[in-house]
């Protein structure tokens, strides 16, 4: 099927409003998420996260450090991601979620499914695992 689109955090929406999340010079990482994780909507810090994969079969726990970028197109404005890609080695890399975190802030901004419908996506050993973001980018400002 493929990945599912990108859910915005509630909490990150007002951290944007009030000035605590700075996208041009805070610093971002993509985190995998077992079944298990307790990521949703309502959440916040990455350190209240669960689930995160551990450092193992080339996965590095804390997520792969990802450059984000703006566009503009007339009155919509995007937020991007580059591709974040691991090797697995030594054994599979088996996650659901991925998750987009501020690391300067120590914020989740947004998560989504590997495979939607829900269903785990694992790489074995040998093969790489690269998460191509939507074209369209993470989310969108739009008036």
């Amino acid at each position: 099927m493929g990945a599912g689109g990108f859910i915005v955090c509630h909490p990150i929406r007002e951290r944007i409003g009030n000035g605590e999340i700075d996208f041009d010079t805070d610093s971002f990482s993509y985190v995998l998420l077992s079944s298990t994780s307790n990521i949703s909507t309502s959440s916040d810090g990455y350190a209240s996260l669960t689930g995160e994969l551990s450092t193992a079969n080339g996965y590095t726990n804390g997520g792969y450090s990802v450059t984000p970028t703006w566009t503009r197109s007339g009155g919509k404005v995007t937020f991007d991601v580059s591709d974040p890609t691991w090797t697995a080695s030594g054994g599979s890399i088996t996650a659901r979620w991925g998750a987009i975190i501020d690391t300067t802030a120590g914020r989740v901004v947004a998560y989504h499914l590997l495979e939607s419908p829900a269903a785990d996506v694992t790489t074995s050993a040998g093969n790489i695992l690269t998460v191509k973001i939507n074209a369209a980018g993470v989310f969108v400002i739009d008036d």
